[in-house]
């Protein structure tokens, strides 16, 4: 995938938090406060390029890794919310033998409030929500062997994600245009390579599964 395929990449699996009460913001004036998802599109629009709907759905494609990947359809819905807002404005593109297109770009006013968001709102905590360790943490009634299973396909799911997000950060490194997102996709391969590594040492542990342990013994220790 080159800079271009970036260009024309996306966003997945993540918790959204809706802000959707009006607020008053730093600078004193009323403000509706917007859905974390309507901020991600105001800023794949930031860029500064015009993109269509199929566009942006495909820019969300490499923080798929991060935060959520939307449907087409809440694509829609956003650029809707946003459009109402004054915060992106669209045209019409004429297609020869092709369906026309309708493309958006971000106003100065969204602009505006994608910084304002951005510098001066305060960072959520992170809620992190991982099955895998779910099923580790009731491992009591789990079958040993079939623990050792999920936690081994684990492993190597991550292991593709590292080999993806190293596509990524191969292609766009060298570009001056998408400099914070290689940043984070060398963080996102730190941070998968530290889940790789618990996952092992997961399975390392449960070697050393006491004898005996059942969920009958867990509960009279509790």
């Amino acid at each position: 995938m080159g800079t271009s395929s970036f260009t024309c990449a996306a966003i997945r699996d993540g918790s959204m938090i809706s802000f959707n009460s009006p607020r008053r913001n730093e600078s004193g004036s009323d403000r509706e406060r917007l859905p974390n998802t309507s901020y991600a599109v105001l800023g794949m629009l930031s860029f500064g390029d015009e993109l269509s709907g199929y566009q942006l759905k495909k820019r969300a494609d490499n923080l798929r890794f991060f935060y959520w990947s939307p449907a087409h359809s809440q694509i829609y819905a956003e650029l809707r919310r946003l459009e109402k807002l004054g915060y992106v404005t669209h045209r019409e593109v004429r297609q020869v033998r092709r369906p026309d297109k309708r493309v958006y770009r971000i106003t100065d006013a969204g602009q505006d409030v994608f910084e304002t968001w951005m510098n001066e709102s305060p960072v959520e905590p992170v809620s992190l929500k991982h099955s895998v360790v779910l099923r580790l943490f009731f491992g009591h009634v789990a079958d040993p062997d079939r623990l050792r299973e999920v936690l081994a396909d684990y492993a190597e799911q991550v292991s593709e994600v590292i080999e993806d997000l190293q596509g990524i950060s191969d292609e766009i490194s060298e570009s001056d245009q998408f400099f914070y997102p290689a940043v984070v996709a060398e963080w996102g391969i730190g941070y998968y390579e530290a889940e790789r590594r618990a996952a092992l040492r997961a399975i390392e542990r449960l070697d050393e599964r006491p004898e005996g342990l059942t969920g009958e013994d867990d509960a009279d220790t509790a």
